[in-house]
């Protein structure tokens, strides 16, 4: 009969449940590295892929040629875009990578695959065996749900209130990088 009674009197109890006074750091968990991993992987790859365009690293052609491949695009001066591309997507993923000022980060990286999508890819389709978009919309989403979820307990932003993400990380990164595009598109 007593553990009725102290389960029938544990459950009609109103006292608030007791406070832990322990103040351990929360541990570090799969979702952290798990987050870690994703901007690790879009963010040093991109950041490659601007060093090829800015330096000629990595088997790239480097600033002058890119800049006459971008200059056949419709960007003139074509070295100045090809400056801008790819240094936006060397510091935007070195930034996603880190997990530094994530949603600028994310907005430099959102506006160079826009940019790819208008002036390269979008004629194509959608799959990239195509030359379609594929591709560009998927590190662009990437690059979005890190700045609306944060960069996770593993990054350089930790500290600051960006680094928690939000509906206000994710639309700073979506507009700044939708508005970067249009004015680069527009010139």
């Amino acid at each position: 009969m007593l553990p009725k009674r102290v389960l029938k009197s544990s459950a009609s109890s109103t006292a608030p449940p007791a406070q832990s006074t322990s103040t351990a750091a929360p541990t570090t968990t799969a979702a952290d590295f798990g987050l870690l991993l994703i901007r690790l992987t879009i963010g040093l790859l991109l950041a490659a892929h601007g060093a090829q365009k800015v330096f000629g690293f990595f088997g790239g052609q480097g600033l002058t040629v890119t800049g006459k491949g971008f200059a056949a695009l419709g960007y003139h001066p074509g070295k100045l875009f090809a400056l801008i591309g790819g240094m936006s997507e060397l510091l935007g993923g070195l930034g996603l990578a880190l997990g530094l000022l994530t949603p600028l980060a994310a907005a430099a990286l959102i506006g160079v695959m826009i940019n790819a999508m208008v002036t390269v890819t979008g004629a194509h389709g959608l799959w990239d065996v195509d030359g379609g978009v594929e591709y560009n919309v998927c590190i662009a989403v990437v690059a979005l749900g890190i700045a609306a979820i944060g960069p996770g307990r593993l990054a350089a932003d930790r500290p600051f209130r960006w680094g928690k993400g939000g509906w206000k990380e994710a639309a700073f990164a979506l507009g700044l990088g939708g508005i970067g595009a249009a004015i680069t598109l527009s010139l």
